[in-house]
């Protein structure tokens, strides 16, 4: 059977490939969207969307608390782990319903699958773990004048410090926890760790972060990293930095953690829960981009060699959108 033939495939439903292709499909392209696992990738499916649900319930409930302070009064204030979660993932829900209305409604065809490129303009897409939407084209092959990577990022693994998904999280358990545990260690202080240290620190838990860089959110101006860093020790959340975690002993329902703290001295912590925020590496594995040409470092693409080989966007008045594109 003959490959169905596309002018552009975007590989990666999150926001930069959904976005790109609503504007590409109104610009009047043929367009097609290759997605694994969720529309809406992992922003809005486990990331910042219902990282922001989470932290909203968490600040209703830091005002409940504090009801006084605003001539309010309000006794037994109490939360629902289980409900805290469940609207959080509702609100992720409409959200990947409504990506999907949008490609519907700008006639993008949406593809479902695990995506390889097997050379310039070809694409192979094989069947993904997770159930396709109504409506979604499968495994099969593809072609198309263009093509662009959108694929995102997942949690990055230091070794010796591998989530298991219970007593080690990322974000995907820490998003959905069974229950609110008592102790708490954030490894990195990234926006991802500071997020979850500040939700689990305002619904009770006793909350540690451990940060390898002389300051938290590392990212960040250096001023407003101080004045967040008074904030959160305000709120009661113990900051180490300058440190790192060396070593984690796991026990049935706890774990140890050795920490060096940058001065020539350790100590130790035994805390119900980790979450390792340690930053995201790129999704460029099993792409094909060796077939293009396209060459990876230290899990990212080298932009120069993606620039030669597969082009760049470009707009211009004789036509809307022209040669080859990429992230």
């Amino acid at each position: 059977m003959a490959d169905t033939i596309f002018d552009i495939i975007i590989i990666g439903s999150g926001p930069g490939g959904y976005v790109t292709a609503i504007r590409a499909a109104q610009l009047g392209f043929k367009v097609a969207i290759v997605e694994r696992a969720y529309l809406g990738g992992i922003c809005l499916n486990w990331g910042c969307i219902p990282t922001k649900a989470l932290l909203r319930s968490a600040e209703i409930f830091h005002y409940l608390q504090h009801a006084k302070d605003y001539g309010l009064s309000a006794e037994k204030v109490a939360f629902d782990p289980s409900a805290v979660v469940k609207r959080s993932r509702a609100v992720s829900k409409r959200l990947n319903d409504g990506v999907g209305f949008l490609m519907k409604k700008n006639k993008v065809s949406v593809i479902w699958g695990e995506a390889a490129i097997d050379a310039p303009g070809k694409v192979t897409v094989k069947a993904g773990k997770s159930e396709a939407p109504k409506g979604a084209l499968g495994p099969g092959g593809y072609q198309a004048k263009h093509i662009i990577l959108a694929t995102g990022a997942r949690p990055r693994v230091l070794p010796g410090l591998e989530p298991d998904q219970k007593l080690v999280w990322t974000y995907f358990e820490a998003m959905v926890p069974e229950r609110m545990p008592k102790s708490l260690l954030v490894i990195g202080s990234g926006a991802i760790g500071i997020e979850f240290a500040s939700f689990y620190r305002t619904l009770g838990a006793d909350v540690t972060v451990v940060e390898v860089l002389p300051q938290i959110l590392p990212v960040e101006d250096a001023e407003i990293a101080a004045f967040a860093r008074k904030a959160f020790e305000k709120q009661g959340i113990k900051i180490l930095t300058g440190a790192k975690v060396t070593k984690l002993d796991k026990k049935s329902d706890s774990v140890t953690a050795t920490i060096d703290d940058g001065k020539g001295g350790t100590q130790t912590l035994t805390i119900e829960r980790v979450i390792s925020a340690v930053g995201v590496v790129g999704n460029i594995e099993n792409l094909g981009l060796e077939k293009v040409g396209v060459k990876t470092e230290r899990g990212a693409i080298v932009v120069d060699a993606l620039s030669h080989q597969l082009g760049h966007w470009k707009l211009n008045s004789n036509e809307r959108l022209a040669h080859h594109s990429n992230y």
